[in-house]
This record gives C-alpha cells, structure tokens and sequence, in this order.
C-alpha cells in the first residue's frame, strides 16, 4: 500500500481529537506560538556578539528617552523606565523580528497624557486594559478593523501628534513654568510668557539640540568599513558609529555634568528632572481604585473617567503592525504590574537596533538589564539632567514623523485624499479622539461614494457598450440605471445596449431587481439589453432569478452581431443544461 495512503489510514483510526492534538504539538505549531523556538537551537557566539552590541546601543537611546517621555505623559520620570524593559523580556520570547523594540514613545506617552489626567493609577490600569484589549484582538482575529483607517488619517494624527509634542516642549527648552498642556492655550501662554525665558536653559537646550543634529549627520553620512582597511582606520570607525549611535545618552551626561558644575558652585541656571525615585519598581496589582483626599475612585469610575482613551490608544498602539498583538498585548498586560504605561512599538530605536546588525530579539535582554541597571543604581544621577535637555531629545525625536512629503505626493496622486488628512491633522489638535474618528468617517464616506457611484466605461458605436469598471451592488444599482437610461432609452431613436460584466464577481438582490426592470423597460421600448463577460457566480444568481428577456453572450463580437441582426450570433440558451460544460460544474458546486 503506498505510504500516502497508509498514512492516512493511521490518522483515521487514530481519531480527530489525536489528530489535532499532534497538529497542534508539531515543530511548526510551536515556533509560531512561541517564535524563541525558531531561532534559540540555532545560535552563535557570533549573533551573542552582535545581538550584545545592538542592545547596548538600543539601551543608551531608550534610557534617556524613557525620562524624556514620561515627560510628555505627564508622570514622574521613573514610569518612563518602568515602561522600557517589560517589553525587552516579553519580545525575546515572543517577537517576531529581530529588530522591532518595544517601550514608551512620544505618540503614545502623548496619548496617556491626554487620557490619564496625569495620574499614575490610570496610566497603570489603562497599561493592563490596553493590553487585554490588544490580546483579546490578537486572539480573534480583529485586526481587518485597522484596515477601516486609511494611510492619510493616519500620516494627519502622526503629523498632527507630531507638532504637539514638539511644541509641548518649546516650554522646557525655555525654562517656562506653569504652562497649560491643552495645545491651543499652550500656544497662547507660550508666546504671551517668552520675555521670561531662562538665559540657561535656552543655551544649553540649543546646543543640545545642535550636538543631537551634527551627530545624527555624522551617523547618516559614515562610510562604510571594510575587512582590508588597517587596524587604526576600523578602530576610529567603531569609535565615532557608537558615539552617534549613542549620542542621546552622550547628550544627556554632557548636560547633567554641566548642570552638576553649576551645582558645586551653588548657583543653578537650568531647570532640573529632580528626585527619581530609586529602585525596580514593585511587583503588585494594577490599582483597580484610588483612594484620594475626597474619597475613592472605584474601577467603574476611571473606566469611564478614561473614556475613548480605551480604544485609541491600543488601537494606536497596534497600528504599527497587527502581527506582533499579542507580543504588545502581553507586555502591557505584565507592565501594568510593574507600574508600567502603555508602550508599543519604536520606529527610532527599531531603527537603531537594525543599524546595530542586531541577529535575534535577545539583543532586547541587554537592553532591558541596561533599563534595570540603571534603575538600580543610577537614579541619583538623574537628578542633574536639565529639562531642556530631554526637551531637545524629544524635539529630535519626533521631527522626522512629520511627513512633509505627504501633502505634496497626495496633491500629485489624488487630491481627494487630502480631505481625510487635513480634517484628521486639524481637529487632533483639539481631541486626539475626535481627529482620529473624523478622519475615519471622511474616509468610509469617500469609500462608500465610489461604490455608491462606480466608474462606468462607455464605448460608443453600432452598438453600445457599457462597462461598470468596478464590482456591482446595491447602492450603485439607482446610479447605474440612470447612466443606461439617459444613454440608450431616452435618446431618439432608443439604442440596445451591451452591459459588459467582466468586472462584476457578484451582485446581491436589490441589483437583480434593478437589471429585471431594466429588461422590461428596453422590451417596451423594443430594444434589446443583452449581457458579455459573466462571471460564473453572478451567471448562477441570474438564472436563478430566471429574468424575462435576459440574454448572455460569450462575447462581445456575438453580442454585437446578434443586436446588428447578423447571421451566426445566437444568444446562450439560459437554460442550465445549455451552459458551457466548464461552467456546469461551477453552477452545480
């Protein structure tokens, strides 16, 4: 008996619930629910070495990120870190690509400042409730509901989020105090207040800013190195690509020891981070309520306290990619019990990990024990870093996610898609909610507008022929009949019209409807109304309808002849017996 068949013979007897059972134990069943197993059998002290130097550098950008964005999440610095090594641990088992990071961004710090009040219990809760909703989409499959926002809604929140975490910073970058955080009174108070710029913090927070940019040049423009060039050469290289590489951390210990010097002298021109608290952050349970001075806040109450914050941000957060849900599900799910805000993935140190030649996610363990090192035993430290200098971090950051490129190619290509971007850009600036949603609706309505009224091709000649250029359903029916109307019957003398069907894969009732009263009004007015290029499932639904008057064509040439009255065009006999063998056995499927 050939081994095929005795194969399955053995899965027969075996039973399904066996069967299913080692389907679901097999190798590859296991490396897609737990990736590690892909790569983990086959690693070297090369990729060890390589994954080693990724981390470290990944690690010396997200450390002064981290505090950068707690900032602009409007919680104390130390939940910036908290944020930054969860998901370090959680994606070196889970992750799917060797370079994607997780941790907090200014995007989505930016969102938790809008949602949690700056109250650190509803960035925690709001961290696990992310992140069950993001494991429950994960789980179900529901990522086809991200496809619903377009590209130019989201390149208007990005640019939009974009320009109001750079300008939330202009305060700090000045040494401002006391500035609201709504954008549009930000703005106002901002330049209403500019005479009392601090001299200190206004230099250092531009020099940072200009080191920032001359080491992000430096990094872009290095040549590469090659294996024959000598020792002294290769050495120099490596030395300024980890300075570039790292040239946030550089920055930040430039300015703290700058701040420090000032300190020694008793007189302090800058504005400092302050206290950070010391030590890994606890172990406990999200607080599902707070207790404060006029009472206790109970779990129902910060839900709807946090509101629509409850799908923007994990959606946001799984906007960068549906693939790896459950990797960000679960690290917010397991960060919110070490006190973490919702994190998601970061283009910037994505980007640094893969320039590092970072092999496998274990180069995100360094980087998570770099976060829990420097927890432990640099938090006095933080103290002296200025806050002008992780504005200018953030400044930095966050300018190239504005796409200035878009308005223009979106002009060039189809202007109608500015509508979306513009109206999602300007109301983000008064809800990030209301943007988003707008945006969306914008785009739904577009998208129903071209299906309500598709594109219909229209030859003129002996004959008429009309092809819809794309699929046929019920709102494009009224639309359709009109277009046939006003070109075949109600003209002088009335025309028979050939309805070219190539692009239409289906139809519904209410379009069935539509062509039968079609078929009734051109036999009245004793014209003909013939049908070309019917796909097999839409041919199936019309004879089933068993309309009066239909006829189909193989062809157009046929459909031509026949309405000229010329010899040899028969129409196809509509009775299913008649039908092309090759589509019998569709029709009968």
């Amino acid at each position: 008996m050939p081994s095929s068949v005795t194969a399955l013979g053995q899965a027969r007897s075996s039973g399904p619930g066996m069967a299913s059972s080692a389907c679901c134990c097999s190798p590859a069943a296991v490396q897609r629910r737990l990736p590690i197993m892909a790569w983990l059998p086959n690693y070297s002290l090369q990729w060890l070495k390589m994954d080693f130097i990724a981390g470290l550098s990944v690690g010396l950008t997200a450390i002064p990120q981290a505090l950068a964005y707690a900032e602009v999440a409007g919680l104390p610095p130390q939940y910036g870190l908290y944020s930054a090594f969860v998901g370090c641990f959680v994606y070196f088992f889970l992750g799917t690509s060797r370079d994607v990071t997780l941790g907090p961004t200014a995007i989505m710090s930016l969102l938790v400042s809008f949602y949690t009040f700056h109250e650190p219990a509803y960035a925690v809760l709001l961290a696990f409730l992310s992140g069950c909703i993001q494991l429950a989409m994960g789980v179900l499959h529901l990522g086809f509901l991200l496809d619903f926002i377009s590209c130019p809604v989201i390149k208007g929140f990005t640019s939009a989020a974009t320009v109001t975490i750079g300008f939330g910073q202009i305060k700090n970058l000045l040494g401002l105090q006391n500035i609201p955080r709504q954008f549009f009174l930000q703005v106002y108070h901002t330049f209403l207040r500019i005479a009392e710029t601090r001299v200190g913090d206004a230099v250092l927070g531009l020099v940072c800013m200009l080191l920032l940019l001359v080491l992000k040049l430096m990094r872009d423009h290095m040549p590469p190195v090659h294996p024959e060039m000598p020792l002294g050469v290769r050495l120099s290289h490596g030395l300024v690509w980890s300075a570039t590489t790292a040239r946030n951390a550089l920055v930040v210990s430039f300015a703290a020891l700058v701040a420090y010097s000032f300190e020694v002298t008793g007189y302090q021109p800058f504005i400092l981070t302050g206290e950070t608290a010391e030590g890994l952050p606890p172990v406990r349970t999200p607080p599902f309520s707070v207790t404060t001075a006029n009472g206790t806040i109970s779990f129902t109450e910060m839900v709807q306290d946090m509101g629509a914050g409850l799908a923007v941000v994990p959606l946001m957060g799984l906007l960068e990619s549906v693939a790896v849900a459950k990797a960000f599900g679960l690290t917010n799910v397991l960060g919110s019990f070490v006190s973490s805000y919702p994190v998601t993935g970061s283009f910037g140190r994505t980007a640094v990990n893969s320039q590092s030649g970072v092999c496998t996610p274990a180069g995100g363990l360094v980087t998570g024990v770099l976060v829990l090192l420097s927890l432990g035993y640099l938090t006095s430290l933080f103290y002296y870093i200025p806050k002008s200098a992780l504005a200018a971090i953030i400044i930095m950051a966050v300018a190239p996610l504005f796409d200035t490129k878009i308005f223009r190619t979106l002009w060039r290509v189809k202007r109608l898609d500015l509508l979306p971007l513009c109206v999602t850009f300007l109301l983000c600036f008064w809800e990030v909610q209301y943007g988003i949603l707008a945006g969306a609706l914008v785009s739904l309505l577009m998208l129903l507008h071209s299906a309500a009224r598709p594109e219909t091709k229209v030859s003129e000649g002996p004959v008429l022929v009309l092809q819809p250029a794309s699929g046929l359903s019920f709102p494009a029916m009224e639309a359709l009949r009109e277009e046939i109307l006003s070109r075949a019957l109600e003209v002088s003398p009335p025309r028979c019209l050939v309805l070219e069907c190539t692009h239409v894969c289906s139809i519904d009732y209410t379009v069935v409807l539509g062509l039968g009263e079609l078929l009734q009004d051109f036999q009245k007015q004793g014209v003909a109304l013939v049908f070309v290029g019917l796909q097999v499932p839409v041919l199936r639904v019309l004879l089933s309808a068993d309309l009066k008057g239909f006829q189909y064509f193989s062809t157009l040439e046929e459909a031509e002849k026949h309405l000229r009255q010329e010899p040899g065009a028969q129409p196809c006999n509509i009775r299913e017996d008649a039908v092309p063998d090759h589509k019998v056995a569709l029709l009968e499927a």
